[in-house]
């Protein structure tokens, strides 16, 4: 049932004051001798700062905590290739979320390129303005192309979301369904439908969890990857078969484990039947997976079933990675956001899956209990500790890896804190919403 109507959906973005995101002024300008240090005579100072030191931006201006949301509208949701004017208020939402659940400020770029030589060449420029940049609702493969270049010849973190999120939250899942059901990694047999942005990357991302790239068996809209296929970029190439190993009915039998990034019902029963014993489904298509929970749950009882939905078990949501792992990166002054670092928030999802569940977050989402096990192998999107959990891993990943130009002493201390930034931010946004007359 649909939590809401058009209208309802509608009066939200429109009122009252259209759109999502506002910009508020940090400092106060109430007098003259305000007004001359925000900006003339007194921003001189700072200009002159930066200008000897440009590390003193990070004291001086907002850009430490600024990260630009950059679309070109080609791959909106599920929408397809809208456009960037159509696609603003899916990168206003985004903003939103950074600032809701990280307290990351965001200036949400929509840009009408030409293609993706002409989107990368204006990225590029924005450095000077920006902490981080994350890419969004970019049409596979040039989102692969644009990343690559981008983390390559930029100096600040560059996260394509729609590839690492999913893969870095599903990950989690899967360590802990390897665990759960005593599998190893290398012996797991794969099997993904979908080859787009979030299909390759998750692929990539199990291989660097130990899973054999030789056991993923990755579908298309055409069928089987394999090399005796004409026509493959690089990226889908990468995971090619060696030879055709038949439908996606034949290549599930025996399979541990299979991941949809496709559509709707595209899994049968008797397919889940055919995999091995226990199995692990992420079917991630919305707002229907390509199998529902309770037809895996018939043909499976004991398999780890996770969605994209949240009125079911496992939901695999990037909101649980993407505003952590930002503000990790941007707290250390990490260079880039690395696969160390992805692995690490991971990781840390996962550990926090087996950690006792306040009764407070079980009443958020209406159980008597949340306990680790085949129905909880991923936090709970709107779970706070994954603050606490996942950032400081994220940030200790980045020093350790030694792309770090702001380290932490303290961990523990860091840790602690970020709770009180994030509440405090909570509060100041809900003084000004409610200062609005709804």
């Amino acid at each position: 049932m649909a939590l809401f109507t058009r209208e309802e959906a509608l009066r939200y973005h429109e009122a009252p004051r259209p759109g999502k995101l506002e910009v508020v002024p940090a400092k106060p300008c109430r007098n003259q001798k305000d007004l001359s240090m925000a900006y003339s005579p007194g921003v001189a100072e700072a200009c002159k700062a930066i200008k000897e030191d440009p590390a003193a931006a990070d004291l001086y201006t907002g850009r430490s905590n600024l990260v630009a949301v950059v679309s070109d509208g080609s791959a909106v949701l599920g929408l397809g290739n809208i456009g960037p004017l159509a696609g603003k208020p899916v990168m206003e939402g985004k903003g939103v979320l950074f600032k809701t659940f990280a307290d990351i400020d965001v200036f949400d770029i929509n840009l009408k390129v030409t293609g993706p030589d002409q989107l990368i060449e204006v990225v590029k420029t924005m450095e000077p303005t920006f902490g981080g940049i994350n890419l969004e609702d970019i049409k596979a493969p040039e989102c692969f192309y644009v990343e690559e270049t981008l983390k390559r010849e930029m100096n600040i973190p560059v996260f394509h979301d729609d590839q690492h999120g999913t893969a870095v939250i599903s990950g989690a899942g899967l360590i802990n369904a390897l665990e759960i059901t005593n599998r190893k990694a290398e012996d797991m047999k794969v099997v993904v439908v979908g080859a787009g942005a979030a299909g390759i990357a998750c692929a990539s991302f199990y291989v660097a969890l130990g899973v054999d790239p030789a056991n993923i068996y990755m579908f298309d809209s055409r069928g089987l990857i394999h090399t005796g296929r004409s026509g493959l970029n690089e990226y889908k190439a990468r995971f090619a078969q060696k030879k055709d190993a038949g439908s996606l009915q034949d290549v599930m039998k025996g399979a541990d484990m299979f991941l949809g990034l496709s559509t709707k019902d595209l899994v049968s029963k008797d397919m889940v039947r055919a995999m091995a014993k226990d199995p692990v489904l992420f079917a991630m298509a919305n707002p229907d997976p390509e199998i529902s929970y309770p037809d895996a749950k018939e043909a499976s009882p004991n398999c780890i079933m996770g969605t994209g939905r949240s009125d079911f078990p496992n939901q695999v949501n990037n909101v649980s990675g993407f505003p952590y792992i930002f503000r990790g990166a941007l707290d250390v002054g990490a260079s880039e956001i690395n696969e160390a670092m992805k692995v690490a928030a991971a990781r840390s999802l996962a550990a926090l899956a087996k950690e006792p569940v306040p009764a407070e977050i079980c009443a958020m989402y209406g159980v008597d209990k949340l306990e680790f096990g085949v129905d909880y192998v991923i936090p709970k999107p709107l779970d706070p500790r994954v603050l606490e959990w996942e950032t400081p891993a994220v940030a200790q990943a980045a020093m350790d890896s030694g792309i770090a130009t702001k380290p932490i002493a303290d961990m523990k201390a860091y840790a602690a804190s970020l709770r009180a930034r994030v509440d405090a931010s909570a509060k100041r946004i809900s003084t000004l919403v409610e200062s609005y007359d709804l």
